[in-house]
């Protein structure tokens, strides 16, 4: 009984959690909207950006072609993705048009006081505000629906991965935009979209602060003496079998913080210069014995 209370109570964190990070991701998304995009008629890309251009092309308020679009794609996304989908992207749909229209006056009092000169310092400050609200809402896995229905509906229907159906529906979104408001704010767009996508990966999936070494050597015993006592870290033995020479053999997997990785490096050279090692970004280590305050396995 004791446990399930406590396991209720772990779940109702989590969703609190989860639900918090969410409306705050979303609301800095709409506040970059209001504070970066608008008033200098920057367009990344979504319906958001659509609603840049047909203001000004025909004067249509853009915060009503928010709600409509919204509303449209929640149906399309019904028809053509089914009720599971839909049922994802509901809130996001809703709460993300809301917030624009919440945060319209805050981004009107803030742009008295970050009103810049330099066009590339509001780039880089909206490429890290979009990035940084983007990977919050995507890293608990919701989304804002708009433009992402459609990019549902591109990979469903016309066997788009994902990522070619964000490029498509994007990059068409920013060209009609650098024709109304020319070829740099274009460009700006662009580089907004790519820095705020390695913004979100790095929110997602987290900054590498050490390094995987896969290794195979023929002087085995002396590289677990160096991993083990020089760098005071553990190591996992794997066996293999050469692919041509079909020799058998082992390979050590160890991690090694990033401050030491030439460092490493240069003592397997030493111990084997023939040594054979596979050297990739580690972003998550738990678990094993801690020998040292450098990661471990």
């Amino acid at each position: 009984m004791k446990k399930d209370k406590e396991k209720i109570s772990k779940d109702t964190k989590e969703v609190l959690l989860t639900g918090c990070s969410f409306v705050f991701g979303t609301f800095c998304l709409a506040l970059c909207y209001n504070l970066f995009f608008v008033p200098n008629n920057l367009v990344v890309g979504g319906t958001s950006g659509l609603a840049i251009v047909i203001e000004e092309l025909t004067g249509f308020d853009k915060q009503i072609f928010i709600y409509i679009s919204s509303i449209i794609l929640l149906i399309v996304s019904y028809i053509f993705l089914g009720k599971e989908v839909t049922k994802r992207t509901v809130v996001g749909s809703l709460l993300y048009p809301i917030f624009v229209t919440f945060t319209e006056p805050i981004a009107k009092f803030l742009l008295i006081y970050l009103s810049f000169q330099e066009i590339l310092v509001t780039v880089v400050l909206a490429s890290l505000l979009y990035g940084f609200s983007n990977g919050i809402i995507y890293k608990f896995g919701y989304t804002t629906g708009g433009s992402d229905v459609m990019m549902q509906v591109l990979c469903k229907y016309c066997h788009f991965s994902e990522g070619v159906s964000s490029i498509i529906f994007n990059i068409t979104i920013i060209l009609l935009g650098s024709f109304v408001f020319g070829f740099d704010m274009g460009v700006y767009s662009i580089i907004i979209l790519v820095v705020s996508s390695m913004v979100v990966d790095k929110i997602i999936i987290g900054i590498s602060d050490s390094k995987k070494f896969m290794i195979y050597t023929r002087e085995s015993r002396k590289v677990k003496t160096l991993i083990e006592e020089e760098f005071m870290t553990g190591f996992t033995i794997f066996p293999t079998v050469g692919g041509y020479s079909h020799i058998r053999g082992a390979m050590i997997m160890c991690v090694i913080g990033n401050r030491d990785v030439n460092l490493f490096k240069m003592r397997i050279k030493e111990i084997d210069p023939t040594a054979f090692f596979v050297i990739s970004d580690c972003y998550e280590v738990q678990g094993g014995v801690k020998r040292s305050n450098l990661p471990f396995i």
